[in-house]
Formats: structure tokens, C-alpha cells, sequence
């Protein structure tokens, strides 16, 4: 620490001293700067990613190449929480075969969407992924950055009356005229 900034401490502060400050800032309990609340991410914008907080089981089905069949995957743990009562929402993904990851989602008020970054084991860095809620309450990501061939599009469907939800990832082979579903999951509360 520098004198400099120990001095302006100490002269901002008054009779507190600057080591005293500094210790209480590193010694603030996390609950003390709104991080084990929620209530900031289920209201207003932010509870279009906020109705999600919790601990979900995923079911997941593949479509098969050819377009024909369904095959059930091995599942998936997602863990959704809100990161300083309103600042963001941060999710874990662990699937069950492993290549865990986490999004951090974050509503821009100017923009009226989300930026979001997403990263995961198996894939170090970040991608860069943008949404916004539809008509219907559902919410739609596209990728930004890297772009994705195909294209992708992923939909975090509203919640239906047991509180439950689907998610769907689809593909444009077309420049995003038309999508097909190429996995699909189900969330249910564990």
C-alpha cells in the first residue's frame, strides 16, 4: 500500500484509520454487499433470467443427422444464482459426462437485451452472447462472438405452471431464415 493512498485515506476518513478502512473492506462479509440476496433479480428486466434461480436437473434429447429421432442424453446439473442482488446472473452448468461451464448474464437498460458471457472447461476463453425477451416471455440468445457455423440460437422458454421449463438449441443452415431444434432439455427442481 502507498503512502499516498494512505494519507488520502486517512484524511477522507477523519479519525479512522486508513489500515482500519482497508481491513474492513477485506473482512466485509459477502452478505453485507447483496450477495446472498435476491430479491434485485426478480423484478423488472432482471427477472427474465432471474425467474430461473435455482437448482435444476436438465433432461436433454439429441436430434439424430438425419433429422428423424430423439435420443435422451445422460442429463445435466444447472445451477442458477444472483450475483449482488441485481447486478447479474450467474449460472453453473455440469453436465453429467463433464466439460462443466458458467454464463455471466448481464441486462444492458440502454440496449434493452443482455450481454453474456459465457465460458466452459472445454473451451477456455469466452464467448460473447447477446439476448432479449420475445413477444411470448421467452428469451433468445444469439452468439456474437465467435460466430458460430451454423448458425446457433438458443430459447429459454417461460416457466410453466410446475415451475418447470424447456430450453432449445437451434441451427441455420440458411442465414437464419428458418431454425431447426437440434437438442432440447426439460428443468425440473431438485
Amino acid at each position: 500500500m502507498n503512502s499516498l493512498f494512505l494519507a488520502a485515506t486517512t484524511i477522507a476518513l477523519g479519525s479512522t484509520s486508513a489500515y482500519a478502512q482497508e481491513k474492513r473492506l477485506v473482512e466485509t462479509p459477502l452478505a453485507a454487499v447483496g450477495m446472498g440476496q435476491t430479491e434485485g433479480c426478480l423484478t423488472g428486466p432482471m427477472a427474465q433470467f432471474g425467474r430461473y434461480i435455482g437448482d435444476w436437473n436438465m433432461t436433454d434429447w439429441t436430434l439424430s443427422p438425419d433429422g428423424k429421432n430423439w435420443t435422451q442424453g445422460k442429463g445435466a446439473r444447472w445451477n442458477f444464482t444472483c450475483v449482488g442482488n441485481g447486478i447479474a446472473v450467474q449460472d453453473f452448468w455440469m453436465p453429467a459426462g463433464g466439460g462443466q461451464g458458467t454464463n455471466l448474464r448481464i441486462y444492458d437498460p440502454k440496449k434493452e437485451s443482455w450481454d453474456i458471457a459465457w465460458t466452459a472447461k472445454a473451451s477456455p476463453g469466452f464467448s460473447h452472447i447477446t439476448a432479449k425477451q420475445d413477444q411470448a416471455g421467452n428469451v433468445v440468445m444469439h452468439y456474437v462472438s465467435p460466430k458460430q457455423t451454423p448458425a446457433r440460437r438458443i430459447t429459454f422458454f417461460a416457466p410453466e405452471a410446475d415451475g418447470g421449463w424447456n430450453w432449445h438449441l437451434d441451427i441455420s443452415t440458411d442465414g437464419e431464415k428458418t431454425w431447426r431444434t437440434v437438442f432440447r432439455m426439460k428443468a425440473a427442481r431438485r
